[in-house]
């Protein structure tokens, strides 16, 4: 079993997500947070520092010292397990961007509102973040 780290980025009460690129073999053309596959011997927020280093250009500061969310989800192959770390990440240096084009497409932040209009990677992941965005919505 693959684990993957992605990052949960919360500003001005948006999200930022990524649009998996087309050629991706994993969910391709549907939108996810940020984030990858975690090497042999490293942490899984050892992965999240180094994956959005990486993929968004930017330098993790501070994030919540347990996951907001585990998953285990099928991959894009069939029989291919993955458990899925979802980290809220308090604090960041830079700007994210989309400075790795052949993992997303585009990037761009979304409002709790927009989400049910969003082709989603892991749908489980809009629930989360709706909780995290609104802990009185049912």
């Amino acid at each position: 079993m693959h684990t993957v780290a992605v990052g949960i980025l919360v500003q001005d009460q948006r999200v930022l997500l990524g649009l998996r690129s087309a050629g991706r073999r994993a969910f391709p053309g549907r939108w996810a947070l940020p984030g990858g596959h975690v090497e042999p011997g490293e942490s899984e927020t050892g992965a999240l520092r180094r994956e959005l280093r990486e993929e968004l250009g930017i330098d993790v500061l501070e994030c919540d010292g347990e996951p907001t969310s585990r998953l285990h989800v099928t991959s894009g192959a069939p029989g291919t397990e993955v458990r899925l770390s979802a980290w809220r990440v308090r604090a960041w240096d830079g700007r994210p961007g989309n400075v790795s084009p052949h993992e997303h497409d585009r990037l761009a932040w979304f409002t709790l509102g927009e989400f049910d209009q969003l082709r989603w990677a892991h749908p489980e992941h809009r629930e989360v973040l709706r909780e995290l965005l609104d802990p009185t919505s049912p």
